[in-house]
């Protein structure tokens, strides 16, 4: 099924499937992804995507205080200056894992998140090992069988993936140099 971005019903729509366990294609930050609720749609996920399960997904979250519910590992303030936005982070989680966390700089996926309640999981629209897909007509014959509900915003330009720093060392490091420019001084 397909609803329009500016479909006065969006909201609502993406809410049900993801409280329902499904998984829903959206425009994010830097392209469409593939979202669904932690962690229940995680399997559904590594399906659709042809993904192993040694590869972790992302995790979306409405805003900075909700790391302090999973973690202990302070981020500086030089790197949360670009919260909301395309910055993923990999912090140390309780448990002795660590995670990568984002605050989406997109208002539609706060207020998504907000009313779930619970962190998505968030990846690009692609198979694994081939790049990620940015025409709508593209991901509904690739993707329209094995998600729930895709969110039309049209054809989308080509998006670089969000940067990726590893917090969990003294200085931080980048992992992905993406959309976002992290410079030596952010890591500091």
């Amino acid at each position: 099924m397909t609803i329009g971005a500016d479909d006065p019903r969006v909201m609502e729509a993406v809410s049900e499937v993801l409280k329902a366990e499904g998984i829903v294609i959206v425009p994010c930050d830097t392209m469409y992804g593939i979202v669904g609720a932690v962690p229940e749609s995680e399997r559904r996920i590594r399906l659709a995507k042809g993904r192993g399960e040694d590869k972790p997904f992302l995790q979306l979250i409405a805003d900075v205080s909700w790391i302090r519910s999973f973690s202990d590992t302070p981020i500086s303030p030089k790197l949360l200056k670009y919260w909301p936005g395309p910055l993923t982070i990999v912090i140390r989680i309780r448990a002795g894992d660590t995670l990568a966390v984002r605050v989406p700089g997109s208002p539609f996926l706060i207020r998504l998140i907000t009313g779930l309640g619970k962190a998505i999981y968030s990846t690009s629209v692609n198979r694994a090992g081939t790049p990620p897909l940015s025409r709508i007509e593209e991901i509904r014959a690739e993707f329209g069988g094995d998600v729930d509900l895709i969110v039309d915003a049209g054809d989308l330009p080509q998006g670089v993936a969000s940067t990726i720093v590893d917090s969990t060392q003294r200085p931080a490091k980048i992992l992905r140099q993406g959309s976002l420019i992290i410079t030596p001084a952010d890591l500091e």
